[in-house]
């Protein structure tokens, strides 16, 4: 069996984020709110990004400590665990003001392994 290695986790997170982006589009939060085939979407995909998180090696994280790696894990428990009560202001921060920001980090740790 095929073991996957940090460089398909970080994959994992860049095509989760590149999902995210295009379901999200140009929307605004208002309309995020009303679709809920959208947050169902986004929301398994940040379980995705998460889950993929805690399977990086503590090489990788250690190495590129500047990137919030157990806040973004923490994300994907307090959405597995509380979906009932999920917070879509929050969410739709980390989309707008995280997501782009994580993209280009992983996009470089990518071209350097």
């Amino acid at each position: 069996m095929f073991k996957r290695g940090d460089r398909e986790f970080l994959c994992d997170i860049k095509e989760a984020i590149e999902r995210i982006e295009n379901y999200i589009g140009d929307i605004e939060y208002e309309e995020f709110l009303r679709e809920i085939k959208t947050q169902d979407a986004v929301v398994r995909n940040l379980e995705i990004i998460g889950e993929a998180v805690k399977n990086l090696s503590a090489t990788l994280k250690k190495k590129y400590r500047d990137i919030e790696w157990k806040e973004i894990a923490g994300m994907r428990d307090k959405i597995i665990h509380f979906y009932f009560g999920i917070k879509w202001d929050i969410v739709w921060s980390a989309i707008k003001d995280r997501l782009p920001k994580l993209k280009t980090q992983i996009k470089t740790i990518l071209k350097g392994i």
